[in-house]
């Protein structure tokens, strides 16, 4: 099989990460719960990645970095554990339903929302952003890059403008982590949600959040903690405020491990060859007739997807074919960003998504060309 569904999850591993899963399922004990060699183990493993992510991101301390099983759960945590009732939380069309639909729960509960629009590249309003800065604002959340058209958001920019009005800047780096630069303290990031299973190369149940020391948050669940046990509450330091029950030690020993890889290898050499691979296809369907393209490719730097349509098509019966005639994996339908499908006019028909991996080959790419070249000639 093809694989061109990286934005959804990175199906090819490196061999280190697979290895390191391994090891831990047949070594590592539970951190923090004891003192045996098994325990401690553990505990150092969660401490390297610790470590290891907050430099990847630039964080002032590791002790910022709280490990999630996913984005969607950092997404949930930041966004019910700061948002009250009354308060204004600004965010964008782009965004995927892990950051929706909690706003539409805190929205019910009263807080205030507004969601900012996109040109008909699907590019974000920043101007009509600072316009709806109120009095009761509180948070900016946006993505760093859509999950459907691969557009890159400079949320350096937003992050400034954030910070000059005292709100709290949220980002959702779910497609930017582990492929595009990340650094929270020159790009004013007060709160960053990422996921280990795609571009950070990691296993599926692995993720986090970075928080800004001097920003608290509820935490969304409470529970063991191996420390402060006879308290009744849960404690309140980071990262154990966030970080209730036993860690997905297995899982963040193979984030561990695609930490090494990336280190080795370089995120600016894998994005090189990532958006290699985007532009080869992009130019080899661009002008297929039939064939009409999403996003706004006057930018240079962009996430490795390109989504599609062709003609009157239904997104799913066009990457069913894909798949059965030519062993090419991609994702239609609405890929749970529903106000960017609304905007884009493709509601009905949602559309197909092809996302790059630096482990694909540019005879990969080519005959994904040749697949959209020939279903767009089909009568």
């Amino acid at each position: 099989m093809i694989y061109m569904d990286n934005a959804a999850t990175t199906m090819h591993k490196p061999q280190e990460v697979i290895d390191a899963v391994v090891s831990a399922m047949s070594s590592m004990g539970n951190a923090g719960r004891g003192a045996s060699e098994a325990a401690l183990s553990a505990s150092r493993i969660i401490y390297d990645t610790r470590e290891g992510l907050a430099k990847l991101f630039g964080a002032e301390n590791a002790r910022q970095i709280a490990f999630t099983s996913n984005s969607t759960e950092s997404l949930n945590i930041a966004i019910k554990g700061i948002l009250d009732p009354g308060d204004h939380v600004i965010t964008t069309v782009l965004e995927h339903n892990s950051v929706l639909r909690p706003l539409y729960e805190m929205e019910k509960k009263g807080t205030e929302l507004s969601v900012i629009g996109c040109n008909e590249k699907g590019m974000p309003d920043i101007a009509a952003m600072e316009a709806a800065i109120k009095e009761n604002t509180k948070m900016i959340i946006c993505t760093n890059g859509s999950n459907l058209t691969g557009n890159y958001v400079d949320v350096a920019v937003i992050g400034k403008m954030a910070h000059k009005h005292g709100l709290i800047f949220v980002v959702d780096a779910s497609q930017t982590a582990g492929v595009f630069p990340i650094d929270v303290q020159k790009m004013d990031i007060d709160i960053l949600c990422f996921t280990g299973h795609k571009g950070l190369l990691g296993p599926q149940g692995t993720g986090g959040i970075y928080v800004k020391e001097g920003i608290q948050i509820r935490p969304l669940k409470t529970g063991g903690s191996g420390i402060q046990t006879y308290n009744k509450e849960h404690p309140v330091q980071m990262p154990t405020a966030l970080e209730a029950g036993t860690l997905n030690g297995h899982g963040i020993a193979g984030l561990h491990a695609a930490l090494g890889y990336l280190e080795k290898t370089g995120i600016d050499n894998i994005r090189k060859k990532e958006e290699n691979l985007m532009w080869r296809f992009y130019n080899g369907v661009k002008d297929v007739p039939g064939v009409k393209i999403y996003g706004d490719y006057s930018q240079k730097e962009r996430c490795a997807i390109v989504t599609l349509n062709i003609g009157d098509y239904d997104s799913s019966e066009v990457s069913d074919e894909l798949l059965m005639e030519y062993d090419i994996s991609t994702r239609s339908g609405g890929h749970c960003a529903p106000l960017m499908h609304e905007a884009l006019g493709t509601v009905e028909q949602g559309a197909v998504r092809f996302s790059f991996s630096h482990y694909n080959t540019e005879e990969e790419v080519d005959t994904a060309i040749r697949a959209i070249r020939e279903l767009a000639e089909e009568p």
